[in-house]
């Protein structure tokens, strides 16, 4: 044997078995995203968009001097608005196995239908129509209750804890 060349004691890995590792990466990979769950996240934007909406509608009614309207799902308002939009996931109203939150009298349209109101009118003076709205995602909930005096109060369906917090 010649001293210059030696001889490699490391494999190589072949395409075959380089195949094989990537095809179970990726079934394992498309598992994982099937079994994620969205949901959570989108109840989260969703009540962003809202409370962002509001304050922007409460900003440009003080603003202008005058009126303005926010439309929630795929209402739309007269004049001036501003348009929410909510994920794929998230729906309108109270699932029937979640309960009302405490405290509350059972209000038939939002819990039916998940709005009061799919437009609300906000005035210069930070003064709104008071209303409750339910998303949900089939598994959690938010409810969400403007008061006449812009104030916004969230609270959340927890399915692992079984009960309302306050976002």
């Amino acid at each position: 044997m010649n001293p210059g060349c030696r001889r490699s004691t490391q494999r190589g890995t072949s395409l075959l078995e380089l195949t094989a590792v990537m095809a179970v990466t990726a079934i394992l990979a498309v598992s994982g995203m099937t079994l994620w769950d969205t949901g959570g996240t989108e109840l989260s934007a969703a009540h962003m968009d809202i409370r962002g909406s509001l304050d922007q509608a409460f900003t440009m009614a003080r603003a202008r001097g005058t009126n303005v309207t926010v439309a929630l799902g795929k209402a739309s308002g007269a004049g001036e608005h501003v348009p929410v939009q909510l994920g794929r996931k998230v729906k309108w109203g109270k699932p029937a196995h979640i309960p009302l939150p405490p405290d509350m009298d059972a209000p038939t349209v939002a819990t039916r239908t998940g709005e009061a109101h799919a437009i609300l009118t906000v005035t210069p003076r930070r003064t709104a129509l008071a209303s409750t709205w339910f998303l949900n995602d089939g598994r959690e909930a938010l409810c969400m209750r403007l008061s006449g005096h812009g104030q916004l109060k969230v609270l959340r369906w927890r399915r692992d804890l079984l009960k309302w917090t306050r976002v």
